[in-house]
């Protein structure tokens, strides 16, 4: 059995079976006596960079602003009721990619980010849900979750430009998270996080990709290629089909075609190591030194590298 303390009790074994993509699990003491690497300020520092993913959700309407902020900006915010939530801190700041490695029983390349925020007495972001898995680690203070059950693109929403807030979702259980405790949360579970006070909490998320967005990527990876020559052809006509609507023969000759492009394993094995290793930032890489990586099993003797979306 594989032991990270992080998952408390259990082995890796028994929460990737009970609870990863299943179910939500509260953590206490997940990382025991641990000293958060960044505070309020080192946020605020990170938000006055363009380089920089930032935003702030404010008061009981959750508006937001979009970074890079002036510095007078923070000087001028209300004393509680808001949230500066910071991107990416692991790529700019490398204590906090240390936190990655209590994460070593999921592969590296399905991990996007740590978002890291900073929220003040009841700051929080409205009940809402994600569709990627995402931990919430604890930092400084406290916070406090309501968790509640699936929810879906059909949930009640309420009326916001920015984010999507649920209406009228209930919750089951209520946390009180204390610095190094955890909660980790499946993909579509609600949940809604209300600072106690000043504090810092730590969202280590991951990669879900749409299929419309592997599809769009897939077909500029083969129009890359240009060695692709299928056709549509044509299934029996008949001369009566010229006047009639397309006939469901043609769905049969459409499957075949797109099937026999993703019955190709190689292929997509290789466009989905390149496409899952694409940096989160390509145009500042150099500036973070961001390196994703992942290896396929290309034959039995063989394995392939790839990082940040190109073979090693």
């Amino acid at each position: 059995m594989s032991n990270f303390p992080i998952l408390g009790d259990l082995s890796a074994e028994q929460f990737l079976a009970d609870y990863w993509q299943k179910k939500p699990l509260l953590i206490r003491n997940a990382i025991a006596n641990f000293q958060p690497p960044v505070n309020g300020n080192d946020l605020a520092g990170l938000a006055l960079e363009p380089e920089v993913e930032s935003r702030l959700v404010i008061g009981k309407d959750w508006h937001i602003e979009h970074g890079p902020f002036a510095e007078q900006r923070f000087q001028s915010l209300p004393e509680r009721d808001w949230t500066l939530l910071v991107q990416a801190v692991d790529l700019w700041i490398p204590e906090v990619a240390d936190i990655l490695e209590h994460f070593g029983f999921l592969p590296r390349w399905r991990i996007d980010d740590i978002m890291v925020s900073y929220a003040a007495d009841g700051g929080n972001v409205g009940p809402h849900f994600d569709n990627y898995d995402v931990f919430l680690l604890q930092g400084e203070g406290q916070r406090q979750w309501f968790v509640g059950g699936l929810c879906d693109q059909n949930s009640a929403l309420l009326p916001h430009e920015n984010l999507r807030i649920l209406a009228n979702e209930q919750f089951t259980e209520t946390w009180t998270l204390n610095c190094g405790d955890m909660v980790y949360l499946p993909p579509q579970y609600s949940h809604h996080g209300i600072a106690i006070g000043e504090c810092t909490t730590y969202s280590i998320g991951f990669r879900a990709p749409t299929v419309t967005e592997m599809l769009d990527d897939l077909t500029t990876e083969l129009i890359s290629k240009g060695d692709n020559n299928d056709v549509l052809t044509d299934p029996l006509l008949t001369p009566a089909m010229a006047n009639q609507p397309i006939s469901s023969a043609y769905l049969d000759q459409i499957r075949a075609l797109l099937t026999k492009t993703l019955n190709d394993d190689e292929l997509l094995l290789n466009w989905f190591a390149q496409f899952m290793t694409q940096p989160k930032y390509p145009e500042l890489v150099d500036e973070t030194g961001e390196c994703r990586k992942a290896t396929i099993q290309a034959t039995s003797d063989t394995a392939i590298d790839y990082a940040n979306g190109q073979t090693q």
